[in-house]
């Protein structure tokens, strides 16, 4: 449920720019946030949770054009979830306890109230999924809609988690469940068909992705993560920036377990399961774990109902990055200011460039 605790007189249908920012803030911006502490004021008023110790990490993000627009979903919740999940997943990669969002929101004046409630609903209801809240922000019109936030957190003393601190012969666990965003590019595109209640659950989690926030907290209190990254790339470049930062090396296996409903997409589409696994925006986990650990992470993460697997083994660098098959991982990735940078586009086209010419 969203925060909205007044009704406005201001209906969905009136453009904010025929309401200027004044308006905004009183008709629907005081409404949903006025009770937060410290609202209207250029700085954000944090409330630790009682008794919580450590350091404080922020994180920031923007969000471009969710996949899930260009599958449809044309709904602006779906771009507010989003971009909470990316900052909270940095977050999560951190070990951290949410303490709350500040968001940037650069709207086109043609933006109705009815649009911008929608884009705070999203924002609202993920964080308050992962137990915060948003604190503060900013507002201004422009010619096209342009969505950033900062997250803060804290970390348990000790506690925090980063891409260094993993030694050769540590596992690489992927936490959460891969694959959903694009097994609904796949539905999306026909080229595979589920039950009516099985498409609807993929189609769930690919609008809502969940950041692993409570993993990533839990294996960082209880030392059993070295090193954490969340996959907002893709899984290549997430093991590529983790063997970089502890100057190792990686032996990936291709044989990554799917939810069921995925793996059956892609036995339809034509596409090994690792096709659909390496890629972006599920918004997972990969976390540096001792050999000694690797049961005990897994079923400790499994009491939470969070999924969790072992993916490869961090080597010497000398040896590189490669599969087990012993060839070099030249994996997709979508890396910023390259050719692969994402930027939407056409789904077709997509699919082929994200999971390969198979899946075209």
């Amino acid at each position: 449920m969203s925060g909205v605790t007044e009704i406005s007189p201001v209906g969905d249908d009136v453009r904010l720019g025929d309401l200027g920012e004044h308006a905004i803030l009183k008709h629907i911006l005081r409404p949903r946030y006025g009770g937060v502490r410290g609202f209207g004021d250029d700085c954000a008023v944090l409330d630790a949770p009682e008794g919580l110790r450590g350091e404080l990490v922020a994180t920031t993000d923007s969000c471009p054009t969710p996949l899930v627009t260009i599958l449809g979903e044309t709904d602006p919740y779906h771009a507010g979830w989003l971009l909470a999940t990316i900052n909270l997943s940095d977050l999560a990669a951190a070990g951290a306890t949410p303490l709350g969002l500040v968001v940037n929101y650069t709207l086109p004046k043609t933006t109705t109230a009815g649009e911008f409630r929608r884009l705070l609903d999203g924002v609202d209801d993920c964080a308050l999924a992962q137990g915060t809240k948003v604190v503060g922000g900013d507002l201004r019109d422009g010619p096209v809609r342009q969505l950033s936030a900062t997250a803060i957190g804290r970390c348990v003393p000790g506690s925090r988690l980063g891409r260094t601190g993993a030694e050769a012969g540590d596992r690489l666990l992927l936490v959460g469940s891969p694959g959903y965003l694009w097994a609904y590019a796949l539905l999306v595109e026909e080229q595979a068909r589920l039950p009516e209640s099985l498409a609807a659950e993929i189609r769930e989690r690919a609008c809502r992705p969940m950041a692993q926030v409570t993993a990533g907290r839990m294996l960082a209190t209880t030392g059993l993560a070295r090193a954490a990254m969340d996959v907002s790339d893709g899984l290549f470049p997430t093991v590529r920036s983790l063997c970089g930062a502890n100057g190792l090396g990686a032996r990936i296996t291709t044989d990554i377990r799917l939810d069921d409903a995925p793996a059956d997409v892609c036995a339809q589409s034509g596409l090994g399961r690792f096709e659909l696994a390496q890629a972006w925006g599920d918004w997972t986990l990969v976390v540096a774990v001792r050999p000694q650990d690797v049961e005990l992470a897994k079923k400790t993460l499994a009491g939470e109902g969070i999924a969790a697997q072992e993916i490869g083994t961090f080597v010497p660098g000398a040896e590189g990055i490669s599969l087990d098959d012993g060839e070099p991982w030249e994996g997709i990735a979508q890396e910023r200011f390259s050719p692969s940078s994402w930027h939407g586009g056409e789904l077709r086209q997509l699919i082929t460039d994200v999971l390969g010419r198979r899946a075209g």
